[in-house]
């Protein structure tokens, strides 16, 4: 385990936070106002296409943000202890605080897009059950994908310009 360090958190970390904390609310806020036009089945899943191909009980719809509490609560705390996660045997005292604040923010932008992404899928699959839309799209998966793999792969290329 390396040396903890002080780091003070950033700004954009905090807008980050602001950005997932705001669309989760805004979601759940959704979903309350919506609740009773909520028809018994809701989706549940669809394919790669954006079809849906499952169907449950509407209650399902209360899984993505008790997950999203779950996740970012794990993810938060797992960045409040930037000095367990793995880092290259080029770490040593002068670039520790870097590397420390890099995987921080890296972490913190995950954690803020997997909520947002939590977010679009409840108020898709919403749209779908009301009727409000046919289908999801076939590039949803895609932007998904994208939008969480792209501040890893960020963080990895930042870490490694990390002298």
């Amino acid at each position: 385990m390396q040396k903890q360090l002080n780091i003070p958190i950033t700004r954009g970390e905090k807008v980050w936070d602001a950005i997932g904390i705001g669309g989760y609310i805004f979601t759940v806020l959704y979903l309350i106002t919506i609740w009773r036009q909520l028809p018994e089945q809701v989706p549940l899943h669809m394919g790669l296409t954006g079809h849906v191909d499952d169907w449950a009980a509407k209650e399902s719809l209360l899984l993505l943000p008790a997950l999203s509490i779950i996740m970012f609560t794990l993810l938060h705390l797992l960045g409040k202890y930037p000095h367990i996660h793995n880092y290259p045997k080029r770490l040593n005292d002068e670039n520790a605080a870097a590397f420390y604040q890099q995987s921080r923010m890296m972490l913190n932008k995950v954690k803020n897009i997997c909520v947002l992404v939590f977010c679009f899928i409840e108020v898709e699959f919403s749209m779908i059950a009301l009727g409000w839309i046919n289908d999801g799209s076939g590039w949803t998966m895609i932007i998904i994908l994208l939008a969480v793999f792209y501040p890893i792969v960020e963080g990895m290329m930042k870490q490694r310009k990390i002298k």
